[in-house]
């Protein structure tokens, strides 16, 4: 028996949103934001996180510098449940910083990364790694110093009987480099949102781009925010919208929508059981500021969870 739900390798860092910046900014003038908020971020991290607080068993493999950011991190991380022991401190380094400065529905999101680049497979503990049902990476064009590894760690992971799952992220250099197919090969749940899925097929529509990576993963899932999800099982194709709810902020929408989804996944939920929950869980996160916070407060979050699932229920 596998000691944990769900295995992550990923990047630490804390998100500093600024609200209420005015939509044009001039350099040399002082702007001034209506709201602050420090949030636990990165993708990986609010991932992991909103998992454990469905009550999954998550490890976590990371690395964090030798600062208080990298404290306040774990810190953050810990509340939620997630096994923390394999998270790497480094002598000298800098943990990560993503500032986010959210402008109506869109956002500019600017990152320092810090240890994010820093970390690479001798940081890991193999054996760690794989004692659990899935293994799970966030932000791979983040993960520098991981990413000539990744593709080996997968093979194990499916060897030693894992299933695996991967959410690219953006790639901030806008390459998207083709070497990343050899890591689909090993990879059985696939989660870009609509941009990013059209950027790793080079491809203009989000149909023929999920086509196309359905011939390569078996469960691709493309997020298309109030559009809903899209997803390709082999040659089926599956859609589903995410319950009207007051938006805070979409910060960690995506990350929350894939905790949701694969908490169904790994129990061996159906495809439609995985959309609906996965769009009910990134709901909910959208619900107040930051990825984590709607998850945080266990009332509110199992309250509306039950509220939700009841009307998915009805509408069946």
């Amino acid at each position: 028996m596998a000691t944990f739900d769900v295995s992550v390798i990923g990047e630490l860092n804390l998100d500093l949103i600024l609200s209420g910046l005015p939509a044009e900014m001039t350099m040399e003038r002082e702007h001034l934001a209506t709201d602050l908020r420090i949030t636990l971020g990165s993708s990986s991290a609010i991932f992991a996180h909103n998992l454990a607080t469905l009550g999954n068993k998550v490890s976590f493999s990371s690395a964090i510098g030798s600062d208080p950011l990298g404290e306040i991190c774990l810190q953050r991380l810990g509340e939620s449940g997630v096994d923390l022991s394999h998270v790497r401190r480094l002598p000298g380094k800098t943990t990560g910083l993503t500032v986010i400065l959210p402008q109506g529905k869109q956002r500019y999101i600017l990152t320092y990364p810090g240890t994010m680049f820093e970390m690479s497979e001798k940081d890991l503990d193999l054996g760690y790694l794989f004692d659990a049902k899935h293994l799970h990476v966030s932000s791979y064009f983040l993960q520098k110093g991981m990413q000539s590894s990744f593709v080996e760690i997968f093979r194990k992971a499916k060897a030693a009987g894992l299933t695996t799952s991967l959410d690219t992220n953006d790639d901030p250099e806008d390459r998207w480099p083709s070497e990343l197919y050899s890591l689909l090969e090993y990879t059985d749940v696939l989660l870009p949102n609509e941009r990013e899925a059209c950027k790793l097929t080079r491809m203009a529509d989000v149909e023929s781009a999920a086509e196309f990576l359905s011939q390569k993963v078996p469960v691709v899932v493309v997020k298309r925010g109030a559009q809903g999800v899209l997803a390709r099982v082999s040659k089926q194709r599956f859609v589903a919208f995410p319950p009207e709810v007051e938006v805070a902020d979409h910060v960690g929408a995506g990350d929350s929508f894939d905790a949701g989804f694969l908490h169904q996944f790994i129990r061996g939920g159906k495809i439609e059981e995985c959309l609906a929950f996965g769009n009910i869980v990134g709901a909910l996160s959208v619900t107040r500021p930051g990825g984590t916070e709607a998850f945080r407060d266990g009332e509110y979050r199992d309250s509306f969870l039950r509220a939700h699932a009841a009307k998915a229920d009805a509408h069946t």
